[in-house]
Formats: structure tokens, sequence, C-alpha cells
């Protein structure tokens, strides 16, 4: 950290803001994370996304141009030194979604309104080209990190895959495997601002979007209201998935479908991933999110879509019971790559 440190200085030192006042703002389970700078009455976010660490800052500020592009509001590129993985970028403000929404419940329906109408812009525009275009089994392996991470923290064992992928690739090519649109990935209320000085979609400001990929329609809505990090209310969920089903003029049933794959698909690998942030990362937090997760995934699994993989997923992954998460925690940091 010291030589990111060193490092940082210098690229400010060059573009003339070596001299701001700097504070820790944010960081995440990556490697990545942002400090403000204050020079007089100016503010900018100083972004460190190491080299090497899954993060690329280059698709950072490709991924911005293409939402600017369409209207939204991603942040203003200032300055960039992609060699070291620093940009000096546009500071939206502290009025993230979730902070505004538990501070004002009142105020959740309008802000998540919004926020499924931004999705619902953005996939009305083409997708940028070279976006990472994932298969039914890719999708599905990638959730097999629940079983690689998760049940391996929680019973000392890697159960066999071969069932479990099987069964939630022929869900996902079944139900969710159309015609794609792009997604940003981690859409959710902490990486969401509201700018109420300005209007329509633009309201909202965009963050970590940088592994945008081409997906399905409902994977950011699924991000967005199944939400590891927060409890979103059962009226906002279903008004929210009317207000999109509506919109886009989707069949009802085909999307409350493939709602359920997309949901199942993302709460597994996010049980794996909090695993290993835990047991390789040294990151226990994540694992008091746990029970949220489960709760997502088997409000999911109960669709008649995922039948085959719901005796599947009860028969190999425990819940997380306090015992559990207090076994996995006692793990951490304790495990290699």
């Amino acid at each position: 950290m010291h030589e990111r440190r060193i490092l940082s200085q210098r690229f400010l030192d060059d573009i003339g803001w070596g001299a701001a006042d700097r504070c820790f703002l944010a960081g995440d389970a990556s490697d990545r994370s942002y400090d403000r700078l204050t020079r007089g009455r100016e503010t900018a976010v100083l972004m460190d996304a190491p080299p090497g660490k899954g993060d690329d800052p280059a698709a950072f500020v490709e991924i911005a141009q293409h939402l600017t592009g369409i209207g939204l509001s991603a942040p203003r590129l200032l300055a960039q030194d992609l060699t070291h993985g620093f940009l000096l970028i546009e500071d939206l403000g502290d009025g993230l979604l979730a902070r505004l929404a538990a501070a004002d419940p009142a105020s959740e329906m309008s802000l998540y309104r919004t926020s499924v109408d931004v999705l619902i812009h953005l996939q009305s525009h083409e997708a940028p080209k070279g976006l990472a275009d994932l298969s039914a089994k890719d999708w599905a392996t990638a959730a097999a990190f629940c079983l690689d991470w998760y049940a391996f923290a929680a019973t000392g064992t890697r159960p066999d895959s071969t069932h479990f992928i099987r069964a939630l690739s022929e869900a996902l090519g079944k139900h969710a495997d159309g015609q794609r649109v792009m997604i940003l990935r981690d859409y959710h209320a902490e990486n969401l601002l509201l700018l109420p000085d300005r209007t329509g979609v633009s309201r909202i400001g965009l963050l970590d979007f940088q592994l945008a990929q081409l997906g399905q329609p409902g994977y950011d809505l699924v991000s967005l209201i199944q939400d590891a990090r927060r409890d979103v209310s059962a009226e906002v969920q279903a008004s929210m998935v009317t207000h999109f089903v509506e919109e886009k003029r989707l069949n009802p049933d085909t999307f409350g479908a493939a709602y359920a794959v997309l949901g199942a698909q993302r709460a597994l690998r996010i049980l794996g991933i909090f695993a290993r942030l835990c047991l390789v990362g040294g990151k226990p937090s994540y694992l008091e999110m746990m029970p949220r997760v489960w709760g997502h995934l088997g409000a999911n699994l109960a669709h008649p879509a995922l039948e085959n993989l719901r005796g599947i997923c009860h028969e190999l992954l425990p819940e997380p019971t306090a015992e559990i998460r207090d076994r996995i925690a006692a793990q951490c940091a304790k495990h290699s790559h």
C-alpha cells in the first residue's frame, strides 16, 4: 500500500492535484479504492485500480464514455495513468441510494423506479463492441463458485459440480439465454448516486461498471432489487418487476422464469464470492450478508423452472446459520488462492 501511495502522489503531482487535500472515500470487495481530493472549491475522485488485479481502468474509461454518450451519468474522466492503474474522475457526490433510502424509506419507491428507468434506457441502445458474451454453461460454471468456496468453507469438502452445472445450464438455456443486452453486473444501491440537479435518467450517477458485459435483460434488475447488502421491500420489488416488464413489453410469465433463474445464478455465485473474500481475502464482514443472499436463493429456487437445481442445492449447500458463518470466519485469511 505504501508503494501505491507514492505512485499515486506522483500521478497527482504531474496533473496539478498534488497539493489537494486527500481523504479515503470508499473501497470494495476488489482491490480497487477511491480517495476524494479537494482543491479549493474543486473536488475530484482518485481511483486506484492496481494492475493485474482484475479491474482494468481502461475498461472503466471505455464503458464510461459509452454511458455518457447515451445520456447516462457516469463520471467524466479528468486524467489517467493506465500503466499504473490511476484515474482522476468527476466527483458525483455522496448521495448513494442505499443511504438515501435508509434515511427516508418513503423515497425508496421513486429512487428505485428511476434506477429501473436507467436500465430500460441502457437496454434500448446497442451495446459497445467487444463485450464478453458468456454461454449458459459459462454462467452456470461461474455459479459453481458456491461449491468451490462456500460449500468447502462450510463442510470442508468441495462437492462434485457436474450435476449442478448441468441443471443450471439447462435452466439458463431454456429460460434465460435469449437476445443479449449490455449489463453492468454490480448494479445496486451502493453503486448508484442521486444527482438532484440533473433530470430524467441522468439523475442517477453510475459507479463500478468496468466489468460490463453482454447478458440477459433481467440480470441487472436482479442485482438491483435482490441486493445482497440491503433489504428491498417486497412492495418495491414487485413494483419494479412490473414496471420493467410493462415498459419493455415482455411476457410476465416468461420473464418471471428468466428472473428466477438469473436470481438463483447470481445468489449462488455471491455465496461463493463472500466465502472466498473471507478465506482468501481476510474480509469476514461479508459473511453477515449471507443469510439475506440465502433468502434470495430460496425464493428463486421455489420457481418451477428450477425444480432440478433446487434438489441439488438442498443436497450440497447447508444454510448459512450462525454456526456455519462462525466456522467460515475461523478460517479467515488461512487459505491461498
